[in-house]
């Protein structure tokens, strides 16, 4: 069986008893990321120093100086923001690209190359237009408002909520399918499954609150070219899925082709991807729709010493 095997028939290799158990696994495993979570250590400790050092500058207070150093911090700040709690679900499209780089190619790193390339595709795609379509809104841009709603909620926020909460159930929907739980729109077309990962990926921006984003869109919407603004989206997102790109080919190429084989195991491949993405997707929605609005007291949601 090949890596472009559909999704169908990996899931008739795994035991019916174990979907579910994946499925319950993966769901958990989402719940308690967004209980442990801690914003303040991944968004300041981590993004924001990783931003400062490689910028050499304060990147919050430092005013980006034209259109040079924009593409410069765009694509810092998406490498900076990696492990933020808008951009952390990129890894569960990790096992489908180490996947689909089994399929027979002239040579391993093509291998390595092409699955990322597509989910490149559909990332790029989403984040240029959006950023073009966000020039022209200007500063009527949900994200960019100030305005607050209820007991003090963010309209930028109500924002996030509402898209990641939608790509949550996206990455569950694709994780249940490949667990053989649910209809699989992409079974026997591995590429579409790709390209829709990367949209989903490059979706994020659509509700991304990180500050250091925040000032990226500012800017660009005030050079007002709407190019400018799809260039630096574009370049905010390969930011993003950089780290990950870099662990998939390691995965392909550091292991040659030792990962590929324990995948190929009967099954094997269906749980990993299934159980990958439904606990980030259950992340994204537990901690989006359920763990903010308790933040403001929409609800409740427990919460950790470190993170209260």
């Amino acid at each position: 069986m090949t890596a472009l095997a559909s999704s169908t028939s990996r899931t008739e290799l795994t035991p019916a008893r174990r979907r579910p158990v994946a499925a319950v696994a993966g769901v958990l495993g989402g719940l308690l990321l967004a209980v442990l979570w801690s914003f303040e250590f991944v968004d300041h400790v981590i993004g924001d120093n990783v931003a400062n050092s490689v910028l050499g500058t304060d990147a919050k207070q430092t005013a980006i100086a034209g259109s040079a150093a924009g593409v410069v911090f765009a694509f810092v700040s998406g490498f900076a923001g990696t492990f933020t709690a808008c951009n952390i679900a990129v890894f569960g499209a990790l096992p489908d690209v180490a996947e689909c780089s089994a399929a027979p190619r002239r040579s391993r790193l093509a291998g390595a190359l092409a699955p990322l390339g597509w989910l490149a595709l559909g990332l790029v795609s989403v984040a240029a237009v959006y950023g073009f379509l966000a020039v022209l809104v200007g500063s009527r841009l949900p994200q960019l408002s100030t305005d607050t709603v209820g007991d003090g909620l963010p309209v930028r926020l109500v924002q996030a909520s509402v898209v990641f909460g939608v790509i949550g159930l996206a990455f569950a929907w694709l994780g249940l399918a490949a667990l053989g739980l649910l209809p699989d729109p992409f079974a026997g077309r591995p590429v579409a499954r790709l390209v829709t990962l990367g949209a989903l990926v490059g979706g994020f921006l659509v509700g991304r609150p990180y500050p250091l984003f925040h000032k990226l869109l500012e800017q660009a919407v005030e050079s007002h070219n709407p190019f400018y603004g799809a260039l630096v989206l574009v370049l905010q997102s390969l930011g993003n899925v950089l780290i990950m790109a870099v662990l998939a080919l390691l995965l392909v190429l550091g292991t040659r082709g030792a990962f590929q084989r324990w995948l190929s195991r009967p099954g094997r491949a269906a749980v990993l991807v299934g159980v990958s993405l439904l606990a980030l997707g259950a992340f994204l929605v537990f901690y989006w729709d359920v763990r903010l609005p308790a933040m403001f007291g929409y609800g409740w949601f427990p919460t950790m010493p470190w993170n209260a």
